[in-house]
């Protein structure tokens, strides 16, 4: 037995050890050597009171003992505890989980029987059971007393907040609170004037030591730098600050510090108070520290943002309307941390790192990552994900601006030696290099199934033989069994067996294997006699054949070496046999492989019994190869049988670096080939396709689970790890901590092993020439983020995510002291130099090339200029108005100079094919801001300004100056000339919002296919530019908030931890981002052009890796090569299929209808011109069903503003998609009468045409817009711009709401978006059945048919019903769809169309069909009958009449839920059971 006084009395005098303490028995002790922890465990005889207890934790810690933390976990005997002991709990509960909040002061404890009953005389029953009181206290109680009991609460459960008593105490303690704080400043206030002076020169003069470059132990986590306090709010003691993680309601008044991650403002509603919360984090735990102050005070705040670390004086409190324990604070001053640098003369390289591209593994982002290391003055970082490439656009561009390069296209030509630097031109600085790699799934499929130079015809004698040792490691572990049988020509004719003595004890587990006992060998052979009879049995010239002869050989070629003995054996493996003949197999297990040759059953794992099979085997193999691959001679084997299957073989890590533009595109097809052709579990390598592909590539021999690292840890011997050693370009080794789980799992005895097995490759490496390099195998930036890390890892079912290794990015001086027991020249060597010499021999590259590679298309630019002009010339005669012409000329002039022709040409293809099979194509995006695209059919939007034009004769007027908002808006007016009604068009949106001024805006095509026609048009851009052309757009998805929340919950229930809300929000904040999984753009279509290969750009795979997905999509998320290659978006919509049957039903095209009849823009304020009144459908607008306009949102919007003309529906479209351009911006200049709807900022084009009708210069008015757009007004409009404006005469009013503005809709958009509506509006008037025909045809989500029979006042209840659900927050999604569907039947009904039910024989699957002045309801409308399911109905329908449901489900193979539901619609009422019936009933 060991005393705790015993244990510690070198750290501790007498006098720090309590007496109750000092004789208690050490029953164990853990050390968590990485975190710098202590956990010791005592038996104790007596009770102990939990403060002595805190304060010798912490005398302990103050010693020179020093640990980062240091815990005492007694035990007691059961006879011990009674309920008055329970203080003692709820201290060291709260000291655990400070979060456990006032609700326990003054509670009590009682036993009854097996129950713990808890008195609570404050309330908060419900907080304490949501943050795990009542398990935390069972739990204390059976880990300290071996009890159990079930914790039950009684007394005050909860306070009603609402009591006129308690709200009345809240308000008084707000008063008091605020009296406090005024004393309280006041007294800082006086203090403060005296020693300000001195306190600023004492700072300046304090010598802080705010670096540090070797981090262990406390400083392993950021460290408040002592002395960098600046007072912002208040006035701070001196004293020390307290650790979130101990902070206690019963501290009274402290000091804690912590780093911002969230931060909110609120003021009360009589404005006179502010309330300004923190959500800071010491990295010991997180609070929210609460300032609840006078409004004017809040200014003194207003420069503390997110990232800041403070200082704040305050106290706990209880929260009771955040519910949650907060720090309420009284003084703040901002503070620096610690900051880690590298001062390393030369510094060292890292080359194999992870971000958060390594789905669910890495952390931080490439940018931050890169960030980092330039800061630290490295030249270069590696960036070397698992398996993929998805951070080299992050990390190239994050580069690129650290070098001056970025968006200078000319400069990255040179800079990446593509274009030659002029004579004397001085070069562009290398500041910082990004290495491109990754860390494969290496498999070797090239595994040779014979070592040796001896070769004999497959007839000729062969020794196969198996043995059984003490463990799998050659060099530590011994033999204890050899079995061998001699074959020739197909027959078994000798054998042999011996035990042998190891000398060592045998594992039980090896004897639960194989049967064999220590006692079985006890008095077996030493193993020099058993291997030299082995030998003799074997004779001379031998081949010898093994099951995984690697293994095998390798403890036979050891002990030889320890005998003194020679081994120059030939061996064939027949593993590497079974893996390339027997490719349909499971597994390769010897037992696996007999069962599939029905070989017979045999003892498993016993030598004599294994060789014995393995012999049969083996004959079959001969048998195969002479049969199947005409192999006669053991010579031939390897030659002639092809790689093993990649998925069958074991996955290795290893790190694949980029040397050159070569190695770029041959890294991208193996990371391509791993995706599409390879991925089983992970997307794997094999090795022969990396020899292929080798040419411009390092490869580097990774980490512990590398294929080398493997092989040293389990003792293979030496001539095989030179072998495996001489494949890689350089050899890698990483600190002991990233490989310590080695310990916990026995691979690895000791720390001294650990580095045995790195002294071991570099052994290597020196006998083979080869360069050993130092890295972290960096997952995250820092210590303290490896928690972000275990919240992944335990999403993922690892149950060891606490053990997090140390794979965080080390500076030179910590790689250094990493290696120190290397030596001081051979630590530098591996750790500086040997990278540095890496890094020297890679070029620049970069992973995206410089420039715009459009598609090509024979002709586009003639096509294009030919097809414009000719229907220009259509449209406006001949010759065209000068308006017309110049826009013209300046368009195309633009659109030729920048190469976009092609692009032009490739969406008015996909139009015209679109509308050639009768699906018209919708427009999005700026591409209306293009006449050209009107003119070449793309766009439907005619970006001129408002005009007429006579279709007869072709004279033309138009309106320069801001008359009117659209041509829409025109009054109706014959032409002067030839008395034909003028056409009206134009909506004035400049060119400038689509190509730039200067060509520097990459246009962006965006078209709305028919959901119906989308995969043809996807096709047929295939049929355009080849089908190895075209790709999907690839997507990432990557963590999301809510996703990242659920992890740490998960974590907590998986743990039984019990965190703060304010900690679940940083732990939460610190996962988000992480990459998920892929997945591909709904639309997007990616066109590589002719002459080059994908793999010029970026890898490929299939969406999410579903390997049975006929997709193929870029590996890069598409946003990263938007602006480099072209990507067309060919969306599925809803607008355009509903187009087609409008058509279909009405025969009237959609292009033909008015634009500017007055029935159809009333329905934006009135739904009178669809014969109904408001109450008739419980709506003020008639625009449900019409698309933009009938959200509730909009609705409200639309009786806000009143819009009276198309100019004002471009506005509300505009305002209703931009972001803080409406609520508190536009809608309130509408309410006090400042504007109309018709004056506010309603698009982004609308800023540039209005500034330029002020007289605002073109570029300067541009500019404005762009600024305004982004939501940059704030920061980039300049004194400049403003005067410009004034001068002017803009009003304050708009300036103030461009200032206010943080994102704008496009006008062309808009428009887009508003024609759609006004066309289905037309319809929706004047062709009222054949209108919701259409629209539900194409749009049936959440149609109830048998409610809809019902009638109206059933439709009536129902969304009555579901508005209440609503109210109360339990509406569903369902639910939500489900309403919009029933108020759009509701407004039908209304009008008086009704609708026919299902027929057996009259229906459609989907389409709603008009009979006379009903529609008959289609199969899918019925709840519960699926697609599939309605297509055989009416399908069967059409074949005749049915005798009988029974035949009914016979034709149409539908199941009997579905014949139910017929049933209970009344579909299936005439129809009889059974034929039978049908027939003789």
């Amino acid at each position: 037995m060991v005393s705790f006084e015993a244990l510690f009395s070198k750290y501790l005098s007498a006098e720090q050890i309590p007496m109750a303490i000092a004789g208690a028995e050490v029953i164990n002790i853990r050390y968590d050597r990485k975190a710098g922890k202590i956990t010791v465990f005592l038996q104790l005889n007596n009770l102990v009171e939990r403060q002595a207890v805190f304060k010798l934790e912490d005398a302990v810690k103050a010693s020179t003992l020093s640990p980062y933390a240091f815990t005492i976990k007694p035990h007691f005997t059961k006879e011990l505890f009674k309920a008055e002991y329970y203080p003692q709990l709820v201290l060291q509960l709260k000291k655990d989980t400070p979060t456990f909040n006032g609700s326990l002061n003054d509670s009590k404890a009682t036993v009854n029987g097996d129950a713990l009953t808890v008195e609570l005389f404050h309330g908060g029953k419900e907080i304490l059971q949501k943050k795990g009181f009542d398990k935390a206290l069972a739990k204390i109680i059976q880990e300290e007393f071996d009890l159990q009991f079930k914790i039950e609460y009684t007394g005050v459960l909860e306070v009603d907040t609402e009591l006129p008593v308690n709200i009345s105490k809240q308000q008084d303690n707000i008063v008091k609170e605020i009296r406090e704080t005024a004393v309280t400043k006041m007294e800082d206030y006086e203090s403060a004037m005296e020693t300000a002076i001195k306190k600023q020169a004492k700072h300046k003069a304090e010598k802080v030591n705010s670096t540090i470059e070797v981090r262990s132990g406390e400083s392993l986590y950021p460290q408040l730098v002592t002395g960098s306090y600046t007072s912002v709010y208040g006035t701070l003691s001196k004293e020390k600050p307290t650790p979130i993680k101990d902070l206690t309601e019963d501290l009274g008044m402290t000091i804690i510090w912590g780093k911002i991650f969230n931060t909110e403002t609120k003021i009360t509603k009589d404005g006179k108070y502010f309330i300004t919360t923190y959500s800071i984090t010491d990295y010991t735990n997180s609070i929210v520290v609460k300032i609840f102050d006078n409004a004017k005070k809040q200014e003194q705040l207003s420069g503390i943002k997110k990232g800041d670390v403070i200082v704040v004086k305050g106290k706990v409190e209880y929260d009771s309307y955040a519910r949650d324990t907060i720090f309420s604070g009284k003084a703040i001053s901002t503070a620096q941390v610690t900051e880690v640098v590298d001062n390393a003369e030369k510094k060292r390289v890292e080359l194999h790192l992870h971000t958060n591209m390594s789905s669910m593994d890495g952390v931080n982002a490439a940018g931050d990552l890169v960030k980092r290391a330039a800061k630290w003055g490295h030249k270069a970082i590696a960036i070397t994900d698992h398996g993929v490439a998805q951070a080299f656009p992050e990390a190239m561009n994050t580069a690129e601006k650290i070098n001056g390069i970025a968006f200078n296209e000319e400069k990255q030509k040179k800079f990446y030696g593509i274009t030659p630097y002029e004579e004397g031109e001085e070069k562009i600085p290398e500041k910082i290099k990004i290495i491109y790699g990754t860390e494969a799934y290496f498999v070797n499929d090239m595994i040779s199934a014979v070592k040796g130079s001896n070769s004999k015809e497959l007839t000729d004698e062969f020794i196969c033989f198996d043995i059984e040792t003490t463990g799998l490691n050659a060099s530590k572990d011994r033999i204890t069994e050899i079995g061998a049988v001699r074959v020739k020509n197909g027959e078994l004719l000798d054998y042999f067996s011996t035990f042998v003595n190891p000398h060592m004890p045998i594992p039980a587990k090896i004897t639960q294997l194989t049967g064999i006992t220590n006692d079985m060998v006890a008095d077996a052979p030493e193993e020099k006699e058993a291997l030299l009879k082995f030998m003799e049995f074997c004779g001379d010239n031998a081949i010898l054949v093994a099951h995984n002869a690697d293994f095998d050989t390798s403890f036979i070629r050891a002990t030889a070496e320890r005998c003194d003995l020679p081994y120059s054996y030939t061996s064939i493996d027949t593993l590497a046999i079974a893996k390339s003949i027997l490719r349909d197999i499971k597994n390769y297990k010897l037992n696996t492989i007999a069962d599939y040759l029905r070989l017979g059953k045999f003892n498993h794992h016993r030598a004599t019994d294994d060789a014995e099979m393995l012999a049969k085997i083996f004959v079959n193999f001969t048998e195969r190869l002479e049969s199947d691959y005409h192999i006669t001679q053991v010579k031939d084997i390897n030659t002639n049988i092809v790689g093993a299957n990649p998925n069958k073989l074991r996955a290795y890590h290893q790190i694949i670096l980029v040397k050159n533009k070569i190695g770029l595109k041959n890294l991208y097809k193996l990371i391509s080939f791993g995706h599409m052709k390879y991925f089983y579990r992970n997307p794997r390598i094999p090795k022969s396709e990396l020899v292929k592909y080798r040419e411009g590539l390092l490869i580097g021999s990774a980490c512990e689970a590398g294929e080398l690292f493997r092989a040293v840890a389990a003792g293979k011997p030496w001539n095989e790890l030179k072998e495996i050693a001489s494949f890689y370009d350089y050899l890698e080794i990483q600190p002991i901590g990233n490989n310590a789980f080695m310990l916990q799992n026995g691979t690895a005895k000791d720390e001294k092993e650990l580095q045995e097995y790195n002294k071991t490759i570099i052994r290597l490496a020196d006998q083979l020439g080869k360069m050993v390099v130092a890295t972290c195998d960096v997952h995250f930036m820092d210590p303290h983020e490896s928690e972000y890390r275990k919240i992944l890892m335990t999403s993922k079912g690892f149950s060891d995510a606490d053990n997090q290794a140390p794979l965080y990015f080390r500076t030179t001086a910590e790689m250094l002291k990493e290696f120190e027991y290397l030596g001081e020249k051979k630590a530098y060597e591996i750790v500086v130099e040997n990278p540095n010499k890496i890094a020297d021999m890679i070029e620049q590259v970069r992973p995206i090339p410089p420039g715009v590679f459009p598609p090509f298309i024979d002709g586009a630019e003639e096509q294009l200029t030919t097809i414009t002009w000719q229907r220009a010339k259509e449209k406006y005669g001949d010759p065209l108005p000068k308006i017309v012409k110049d826009r013209l000329d300046r368009e195309l002039g633009a659109i030729t100079k920048y190469g976009f022709s092609v692009l032009y040409m490739t969406a008015q293809k996909l139009v015209a094919d679109s509308e050639a099979h009768g699906y018209l194509v919708g427009s999005r995006g700026s591409v209306g801001s293009s006449f050209v695209a009107t003119m070449s059919g793309i766009s439907e939007v005619n970006p001129l300004c408002p005009h007429y034009v006579c279709p007869n004769c072709k004279n033309s007027e138009f309106f320069e100056h801001g008359e009117y908002g659209s041509g829409f808006d025109l009054p109706h007016k014959n032409c002067p000339k030839c008395g034909t009604p003028y056409l009206q068009d134009g909506h004035e949106i400049p060119f400038e919002t689509f190509l730039g001024f200067e060509g520097d805006k990459t246009p962006d095509i965006d078209l709305n296919f028919s959901g119906e026609y989308q995969s043809s048009s996807h096709r047929y851009t295939e049929e355009l530019f080849g089908k190895d052309n075209v790709f999907k757009a690839g997507t990432i998805a990557t963590v999301a908030d809510k996703t990242a929340y659920g992890y740490v919950k998960k974590y907590m229930e998986e743990t039984g931890t019990n965190l703060s809300k304010a900690e679940m929000e940083r732990l939460s904040i610190g996962c988000t981002g992480v990459k998920r999984t892929t997945g591909q753009h709904p639309g997007g279509m990616v066109v590589v052009p002719r002459g080059m290969e994908v793999y010029d750009f970026c890898p490929v795979q299939r969406p999410a890796n579903k390997q049975d997905s006929d997709n193929i999509t870029t590996h890069f998320d598409f946003h990263s090569i938007h602006d480099t290659i072209c990507k067309l978006d060919e969306l599925g919509h809803d607008v355009p299929t509903i187009y087609h049957y409008l058509e279909m039903f009405t025969g009237i095209p959609v292009m033909e209808v008015s634009m500017s009849d007055p029935d159809v823009i009333s329905l934006f304020t009135s739904p009178h011109a669809l014969g109904i009144e408001p109450e008739d459908i419980d709506c003020e607008t008639g625009t449900f069903s019409l698309p933009e306009v009938g959200t509730p949102f909009v609705r409200q919007m639309l009786m806000e503003s009143q819009p009276k003309t198309f100019s004002d529906l471009l506005q509300i479209s505009g305002l209703s998609h931009g972001t803080d351009v409406w609520i508190g911006n536009a809608a309130d200049l509408i309410k006090n009468g400042t504007c109309t709807i018709s004056e506010v900022i309603g698009t982004r084009d609308s800023i540039m045409t209005y500034l330029l009708h002020k007289g605002l210069p073109p570029k300067m008015a541009f500019k404005i817009m762009e600024i305004v757009r982004k939501g940059n007004a704030t920061k980039l409009l300049t004194e400049e711009h403003m005067q410009a404006m004034k001068d002017n005469n803009v009003p304050q009013w708009y300036i103030d709401s461009c200032m206010k503005i943080k994102y704008m809709f496009p006008k062309a958009h808009a428009a887009a978006y508003m024609i759609a509506t006004l066309r289905l509006g037309w319809y929706k008037v004047h062709k009222p059945i054949e209108y919701y025909a259409a629209y539900f045809t194409v749009r049936s989500d959440g149609f109830d048919a048998v409610t809809v029979l019902q009638g109206k006042e059933a439709v009536v209840a129902k969304i009555n019903a579901i508005k209440n659900k609503q109210s109360k927050n339990e509406a569903t999604a369902t639910d939500k769809a489900e309403l919009d569907t029933l108020q759009i039947v509701n407004e039908m009904l209304a009008r008086g169309i009704t609708a026919l039910p299902i027929d057996i024989y009259k229906s459609e699957a989907k389409m709603f069909v008009i009979e006379g002045k009903q529609i008959r309801l289609p199969f899918c409308s019925l709840s519960g009958v699926g697609e599939a399911a309605a297509v055989s109905l009416a399908e069967g329908g059409k074949q005749g009449e049915y005798l009988s449901i029974e035949e009914l489900k016979s034709r149409t193979g539908v199941s009997t839920a579905v014949i139910e539901t017929l049933k209970e619609a009344g579909a299936l009422a005439d129809i009889p059971e059974s034929s039978q019936m049908s027939l003789f009933g």
